[in-house]
């Protein structure tokens, strides 16, 4: 019986020892499930380019077309909100621009096997753009920055002045043509009124330390600085009160350094001009009150 089994078992090699099998010089055929696969990633991939291209934009939280800035309640502060506008849009498409190119790259080069891809060089007309294409782009913004800074700086003729006078830690806005006084200190909170549709010269200066006089809504600050006299102007486009406040670190209660501006009607300003009492505590008084008896004394 195990005789038989061997024999059973054992097969008859042909003359010449082992044959390869018959389609061995046969080219293997392509592997349809790999083709497939290969396909559907390609269309992934064109998928994802615009997502990638605004999810910057999306996961910032920005506010389009407002980018996350104020409009800007005065002429001036609109102007420079046009500016932010033109950069923010200005860099969405150049890095756009570059994160297509980067993400084609990558797809239409990272997944070959062949090695590295044809190395080209001294393609004149790609080095030309990406040479003048940048110096244009930011000659282009440059250009507009400058009119825009010459807009917000322009100091036109107006009927109203304001002497801004920033102290530790209070506000002081004196009227030269009425003689009218609003001051208050820290907890305060002074008000500054002005007439909106109106050019308004601003005369702003420190009495101790370097403040910084910042109102949100109108998309402008300067410095208060002991000794120098910065002169601007604002032209109030809506009704409203607006929160300003100071920017610069100035002592110990530099936050409660607060003040409003309110924007009235020309009627309503000249009503509040001849209301308004002109006998208020100077500077001295009230810096030597927060001193003794601390804020909002």
């Amino acid at each position: 019986m195990d005789v038989w089994r061997d024999a059973r078992h054992t097969r008859s090699l042909p003359a010449g020892g082992p044959q390869p099998p018959a389609d061995a010089g046969r080219p293997s055929p392509p592997n349809r499930f790999g083709l497939v696969r290969s396909k559907l990633s390609s269309v992934r991939a064109r998928r994802l380019v615009p997502l990638a291209i605004l999810a910057p934009i999306v996961l910032a939280g920005c506010q389009v077309p407002d980018f996350g800035a104020y409009k800007g309640s005065t002429s001036q502060g609109h102007d420079a909100y046009k500016l932010w506008q033109g950069f923010f849009i200005a860099g969405i498409v150049v890095g756009g621009v570059v994160l297509a190119l980067i993400l084609w790259a990558v797809f239409r080069y990272g997944r070959r096997r062949d090695g590295v891809p044809r190395q080209t060089q001294y393609r004149h007309g790609i080095e030309i753009f990406y040479t003048v294409v940048p110096l244009v782009i930011v000659a282009g913004l440059f250009v507009f920055t400058v009119i825009t800074e010459n807009e917000v700086d322009a100091i036109p003729k107006s009927q109203v002045t304001i002497d801004v006078t920033a102290f530790q830690w209070g506000w002081q806005f004196y009227y030269p043509s009425t003689g009218k006084v609003v001051v208050g200190e820290t907890l305060q909170a002074p008000q500054m009124v002005l007439p909106v549709n109106e050019a308004v010269t601003i005369n702003l200066e420190s009495a101790d330390v370097i403040h910084g006089f910042y109102v949100p809504e109108f998309n402008f600050s300067r410095y208060a600085q002991p000794g120098v006299l910065n002169r601007f102007n604002f032209n109030v486009l809506h009704t409203g009160v607006y929160r300003g406040q100071c920017t610069q670190l100035c002592g110990l209660y530099h936050s409660l350094m607060i003040f409003s501006v309110k924007a009235v009607s020309p009627g309503n300003f000249d009503t509040w001009v001849h209301q308004t009492s002109g006998r208020l505590p100077t500077i001295g008084q009230l810096k030597a009150q927060i001193h003794a008896n601390g804020p909002g004394a």
